[in-house]
């Protein structure tokens, strides 16, 4: 399985302050933001270098730079929005894409309602949300992705049952996962267990 369990102690500190039911809204948001900049570090780690010359103020020298790695962050509206800040005080270059969908009660399949995307397919997208729990979303919009000829994505959450790791697993084993946690299990309402209650309400204040 592609799935990389980030486990830095500042990651993981951080999560723990946000698991805590009386952090506050104004906490949670700048947490969440300070830990999708440091799990940005791991998710980043394999971009190619090329190396350039420059002059030091002292002397020439072949240094390294990013080879025009081109990367497009692409939140699941509305929880994803607040993993983009972080990644974009790593890669302020970064273009910004928005998908938005939720699963019709009845046909029970996806219903895109906003989905904006760079014209240039050969991009990088690190597809953002900070609760894998199904799998369902993260399916449904890497499904748009590829359908719209991005082929090169990894997804990027904070929180993950192993129901949702399987199924994105199962249906997409090219896409990388990068996660803080591989959590217990879901409950009857498919909420991660014991995650950190709805991501959406904590971070925008709307519970």
């Amino acid at each position: 399985m592609n799935v990389h369990i980030i486990d830095h102690p500042l990651v993981q500190h951080k999560l723990s302050i946000m698991r805590n039911k009386e952090t506050s809204t104004a906490d949670f948001r700048k947490l969440l933001q300070e830990i999708s900049m440091l799990m940005g570090y791991e998710i980043t780690r394999d971009f190619p270098l090329e190396y350039e010359e420059i002059e030091t103020p002292l002397q020439k020298m072949n240094a390294p730079k990013l080879s025009g790695k081109k990367v497009v962050i692409a939140p699941i509206l509305r929880a994803g929005l607040g993993m983009v800040d972080g990644l974009l005080s790593l890669i302020p270059s970064a273009r910004v894409g928005h998908i938005g969908l939720y699963r019709d009660e009845e046909t029970c399949l996806p219903v895109f309602y906003y989905y904006k995307m760079p014209q240039n397919k050969e991009r990088l997208v690190i597809l953002t949300d900070p609760m894998l729990a199904t799998g369902g979303s993260a399916c449904d919009a890497i499904m748009r992705l590829k359908k719209d000829g991005f082929n090169n994505i990894k997804l990027m959450c904070l929180v993950a049952s192993p129901q949702g790791v399987k199924a994105v697993n199962e249906k997409y084993p090219d896409v990388d996962i990068y996660i803080a946690s591989l959590d217990e299990g879901l409950n009857e309402r498919n909420y991660i267990l014991p995650g950190l209650g709805d991501a959406g309400d904590r971070i925008f204040g709307t519970k």
